[in-house]
Order: structure tokens, then sequence, then C-alpha cells
């Protein structure tokens, strides 16, 4: 079975209230069993929009990885950052 991946680019516009987005998504990201492979280190844009923050987690199975978006856990955590970021999120199903 394929691995799955979320590629989520953001930039942050109230950091006071995005740390909230960051103390309740943990659980979720657990609970779906994701690792982080980049998030949030130096980048470089050379085509496209600009985002502050770059972000990739895998998942084993593009099930896992929808599971995990469309969660509670992750709809409380998305609640918590609605106004605090700007975002784009994608899940595509690895090679």
């Amino acid at each position: 079975m394929a691995k799955a991946y979320w590629i989520a680019h953001v930039t942050v516009t109230d950091p006071a209230a995005y740390a909230g987005y960051q103390a309740v998504a943990p659980a979720a990201f657990q609970k779906y069993g994701a690792r982080f492979l980049a998030r949030g280190g130096p980048a470089e844009t050379f085509e496209g929009e600009s985002w502050q923050r770059h972000v990739v987690i895998e998942f084993d199975s593009l099930k896992q990885a929808r599971d995990c978006y469309n969660s509670p856990e992750y709809l409380e955590a998305r609640a918590c950052r609605a106004g605090a970021c700007e975002a784009s999120i994608s899940i595509v199903e690895g090679c």
C-alpha cells in the first residue's frame, strides 16, 4: 500500500491565536500515526506563491491521511486556527 502525504503551506497572521492550533493538533497527528518530514524550516520559493511555513507529513495510507484531516480532533484544531493563518493543504498519495 502506498504511503500518503499532507503537503501544507501556511502563513501565520495571528501568532497568539495560532498557538491554540499548535496545542490541539498534535492529538490528531498522534492518533493517526503521522510522521513529520518537514515542518517550518528554512525554505526558498522558486515558483508560485510564497508561504511562511511548509509542512510535509507522512501517513501509512491515503485513508489514514484523510481520516486524520476529517477527524473530530483535527476539526477542533482547524477551528482553533480559523482566522489565525492562511493555509493551503493537499493530501497526495505517494509513488
